[in-house]
């Protein structure tokens, strides 16, 4: 073999080799190319889902979190039901330091309504007696009784709805039956969980206030975030702190009512305990004795 050829062979292997390693080195790139992309791809995803559960509207109840749309998908088991419902009632709230005779109220404009409605009137309004509210629903009639002398504010905005009529043809958008929330929250035209009435008012809360079954009590989405959506406990409500307003109670023969819906489950949405109600609730008509 002439030295000539030889050079030749050997200048042919080092461009094979460095061909090779150019080649491989192609490869990890596109390697560490597709692992980069999915790894944003999963980051995309995550901040998807934490903005999907991380944003709440204007009435929904920081207590259980975001109440998503209502969706088809229907409870799967025993774990969209919840374990035990409490059967005692619990006390009627009472405050620990008595209201003066009267308060003032004001009301803040905010976002469109849900359903067009007036905001009630600021002003003085009596910080005592109380009034019946009856709601004709689909599945019975749900008995309430509102006391000025807990949230005068609060009872004046909810009889104010109720005599516009803004309850009447809605559902209630939200069940939660796991153990320390087992509460039904309604109030909302759209359905959706983030409408509420065009308007917000200050918390009528105290240090003292304990909630359990028969208290009715205002959602939230943090202070002085009212509007029209509340919520019935119906069994347990353990996990909440006493950040939301509670305006007066449900009687017994309701409450019965509620746990057959209790016991019926909810079509999983912001996990399985908490939902839309598996037997739909709808507010026909609310109407007041006042």
């Amino acid at each position: 073999m002439s030295k000539k050829t030889h050079e030749q062979q050997l200048a042919a292997r080092k461009a094979k080799r460095q061909a090779e390693r150019q080649a491989e080195q192609a490869k990890q790139r596109r390697n560490l190319a597709i692992t980069v992309t999915a790894v944003v791809a999963v980051v995309a995803v995550l901040v998807g889902v934490f903005v999907v559960f991380g944003t709440r509207g204007d009435d929904t109840p920081a207590a259980g979190g975001e109440t998503p749309p209502p969706t088809n998908e229907q409870p799967t088991g025993a774990e969209n039901k919840p374990k035990s419902i409490p059967t005692a009632l619990a006390a009627a709230p009472k405050r620990d330091k008595p209201l003066p005779a009267e308060v003032d109220c004001s009301y803040k404009k905010g976002e469109a309504p849900a359903k067009k409605v007036n905001a009630p009137e600021d002003g003085k309004t009596k910080a005592s007696g109380t009034t019946k509210v009856s709601l004709n629903t689909s599945v019975g009639d749900l008995q309430l009784t509102l006391d000025s002398a807990l949230a005068p504010c609060t009872v004046k905005s909810f009889l104010s709805l109720t005599g516009q009529k803004y309850f009447d043809n809605t559902t209630c958008h939200r069940l939660t039956v796991g153990d320390g929330l087992q509460v039904l929250q309604c109030g909302d035209p759209s359905g959706s969980g983030s409408g509420g009435p065009g308007y917000s008012f200050a918390d009528e809360v105290y240090s003292t206030l304990k909630y359990g079954r028969g208290i009715v009590a205002m959602a939230n989405a943090g202070p002085a975030t009212n509007g029209s959506q509340f919520f019935i406990v119906y069994g347990d409500a353990s996990a909440l702190g006493p950040q939301y307003t509670a305006f007066g109670t449900i009687d017994e023969p309701s409450l019965k009512i509620l746990d057959k819906v209790a016991q019926a489950g909810v079509k999983p949405q912001n996990g399985p305990t908490d939902g839309a109600p598996a037997t739909p609730v709808k507010i026909n008509t609310a109407t007041s004795a006042a």
